[in-house]
């Protein structure tokens, strides 16, 4: 698991990065956010990172359908598992945000309610996975399960632009919170990928162990 290691190391050091810089930008004009606003920097890679997580399973489900290669279905199944931890790690950190900008954790806010959604769709799916026991029949189910769960994700991504939100929009950056933004963004899913590549030799290995 070297690559892994290394990959987590340089994922690690970038996001320590990213926070240093972060931490040296001025306060926000606003009496409200001051220093507040500063969760941007995990709560946004958290959730753009779960959303490539959840791509990544729905990918690995339609070639998992295609192909029939059971290593694609260990591919999904610990791809929805690190988004799941992400987008939770999102609400979370989203609330925050919410009590201090609007003065309370939860309002139903579209983009709220859409992540919350998300969240129970893919809370079932692990739910789903555990009530099979045949493995050909869960990866299977649970393949076209994720395809059709995977709409919440531009659900929850385009609820602001649909619907009124007060979930603030990033339309423009100035270069000094862009760029530890990015760095910051980057660091989350390399350290995704390497979650993701342990996760899929534990599961290799125990499949050796188990003698499946």
């Amino acid at each position: 698991m070297q690559k892994e290691a290394v990959l987590a190391v340089i994922a690690v050091a970038m996001f320590i990065f990213a926070i240093y810089n972060a931490m040296s930008l001025p306060s926000s004009p606003s009496p409200i956010l001051r220093d507040n606003y500063r969760i941007i920097f995990f709560h946004l890679p958290a959730a753009i990172t779960s959303f490539f997580a959840f791509t990544v399973t729905l990918v690995s489900s339609i070639l998992y359908l295609l192909k029939n290669d059971h290593r694609f279905d260990l591919i999904a199944k610990n791809s929805a598992k690190g988004g799941f931890f992400l987008i939770t790690a999102a609400l979370v950190s989203g609330s925050v945000w919410a009590n201090v900008a609007w003065g309370t954790f939860w309002n139903w806010d579209p983009r709220e309610t859409t992540v919350l959604i998300l969240w129970f769709v893919y809370a079932a799916y692990f739910a789903l996975r555990e009530s099979i026991d045949s493995p050909s029949d869960r990866a299977r189910t649970s393949a076209i399960y994720s395809i059709f769960a995977y709409i919440t994700v531009p659900l929850s991504y385009l609820s602001s632009q649909i619907f009124f939100s007060l979930h603030p929009k990033v339309e423009a950056l100035d270069v000094k919170i862009g760029m530890p933004l990015g760095i910051a963004i980057t660091s989350f899913i390399l350290l995704f990928i390497a979650y993701l590549m342990v996760n899929y030799r534990l599961d290799k290995l125990e499949e050796v162990v188990m003698g499946e």
